[in-house]
């Protein structure tokens, strides 16, 4: 459901209200009673993210930054356990053969 503002062009009283795309646009004023309240037009129907920043690392779990940071910085672990299995598999293979 959008946010949607108002002004009261009787007493300047501003606002948000969060309403219904369905409903009635507001006539009455909540401050001063007046039927003079209008609805402004806003920048659209977007989504707004408030903050510093939101990023699709943000919310990883620490297993996933570890494996991540093991990767892409020392291949060290991460290479070996790879290369590790792919060694494995091969050996039983020529042994068979």
């Amino acid at each position: 459901m959008p946010t949607y503002d108002y002004v009261c062009d009787g007493c300047g009283h501003a606002f948000e209200l969060f309403q219904s795309m369905t409903d009635s646009v507001k006539k009455t004023c909540p401050k001063c009673g007046k039927k003079k309240l209008r609805r402004l037009i806003g920048a659209g129907g977007a989504i707004v993210f408030k903050g510093s920043g939101f990023y699709k690392t943000d919310y990883r779990s620490e297993s996933y930054k570890k494996g991540a940071a093991a990767d892409s910085g020392g291949s060290g672990d991460a290479g070996k356990k790879k290369d590790g299995g792919a060694s494995a598999s091969g050996g039983k293979g020529s042994g068979e053969g």
